[in-house]
């Protein structure tokens, strides 16, 4: 089966965050995503009470998008928010779903 070389980006977040980072891989060239919610525990400590926990968010695209992504994250996110991302080499069957143009 023939498949395509691309990049899983995930970003675990604040839920506070969710609709903002729908938009963000939207804008750099994301052609779809899929959002769960998500619960932990990292350098900012176990989220509790009121809060409305975090959400993990994955979109597949291209390298290139991948890297905008990312880099979009940490220039408005990173200091402010509890986020982090982390990219992934993937093999896709329908690749081309993914990838706009």
């Amino acid at each position: 089966m023939k498949t395509r070389r691309l990049t899983l980006v995930t970003v675990v977040a604040e839920a506070v965050l969710e609709q903002q980072l729908i938009q963000l891989v939207k804008a750099e060239g994301a052609t779809g995503f899929t959002v769960t919610a998500a619960h932990g525990e990292g350098s900012r400590a176990l989220r509790t009470g009121m809060e409305e926990g975090n959400v993990r968010l994955e979109v597949v695209v291209s390298e290139e998008v991948g890297d905008a992504i990312v880099t979009c994250l940490a220039e408005r996110y990173f200091t402010n928010y509890a986020v982090i991302a982390w990219l992934t080499d993937v093999s896709v069957v329908r690749g081309d779903k993914y990838v706009r143009g």
